[in-house]
Order: C-alpha cells, then sequence, then structure tokens
C-alpha cells in the first residue's frame, strides 16, 4: 500500500523511537519511553500490542511530532 501507514508493532515503534534518543522507563501492557533535552523532559507511550491498530499508531506518530521533526519520522511509520 503506497503512502499509507505501515503495520508496526510496540516494539518496532520504541525501537525507531529509541533512535531519536528515547529510552525505556518502565511498563509492560503499555511502554513508557522518555528523553531528557535542553527544552525539558519528554514522554511518549506505546502500546505493546502487535500490530499497533492504525488509528492508534496515528496518535503516537502525532504526538511524536511534538518531539521530532516530520521529515525525520515520516518515512518510519508511512509507506512512500
Amino acid at each position: 500500500m503506497r503512502g499509507g501507514l505501515k503495520v508496526l508493532s510496540g516494539d518496532d515503534v520504541v525501537s525507531i523511537l529509541a533512535g531519536f534518543g528515547f529510552a525505556v522507563i518502565g511498563g509492560k501492557k503499555h511502554i513508557k519511553l522518555r528523553r531528557n533535552t535542553v527544552s525539558g523532559i519528554q514522554t511518549l507511550v506505546v502500546p505493546t500490542h502487535s500490530p499497533i491498530a492504525k488509528g492508534t499508531l496515528r496518535v503516537i506518530y502525532s504526538q511524536a511530532l511534538h518531539y521530532i521533526p516530520q521529515e525525520q519520522l515520516h518515512s518510519y511509520f508511512y509507506n512512500e
């Protein structure tokens, strides 16, 4: 499917966000990720589902855009 959301698991998303400096700080059914920056602490929560529902994945992507530029993040979540 061209241009649509990729099918990603919670582990996939955690790995993607780890590449941007987020570290796992806890959780079982939902993984809490955090990174410290000069502008403050940034936190994201990712469910451990496999795969993550499309709507949930869109929300995670939208929340991550508050911290990561779209140009850097888009290709990890969307098919080109």
